[in-house]
């Protein structure tokens, strides 16, 4: 009985890990700020969150939202590189 719960959690693990394999990551769009963008932000969680939330984010929501992730969560983020994040989704991901 241990040896078939540990060829099905075994199993189980290794169709998990090909699933996850297989996930195409996002590609942002290209412009000024996108290096920035996902050496800062996708350290912490994945860039899907950005293209999910884009159809809501004017620049003033997203400069809140870069502002809350360092202050509430402790982003270490600099200011000059906050400015950029925050141009660059913005100018890419803002709604009008």
């Amino acid at each position: 009985m241990k040896a078939l719960l540990l060829m099905l959690t075994l199993a189980a693990t290794l169709a998990a890990g090909i699933v996850l394999a297989q996930e195409r990551r996002l590609e942002l769009k290209d412009g000024p700020g996108r290096a920035k963008v996902e050496a800062n932000c996708a350290s912490c969680h994945s860039l899907d969150y950005i293209q999910a939330n884009s159809p809501f984010m004017n620049r003033q929501v997203w400069d809140a939202e870069v502002t809350k992730m360092i202050k509430a969560f402790g982003a270490p983020i600099a200011e000059a590189d906050a400015k950029e994040i925050v141009d660059y989704l913005s100018n890419n991901y803002g709604a009008p």
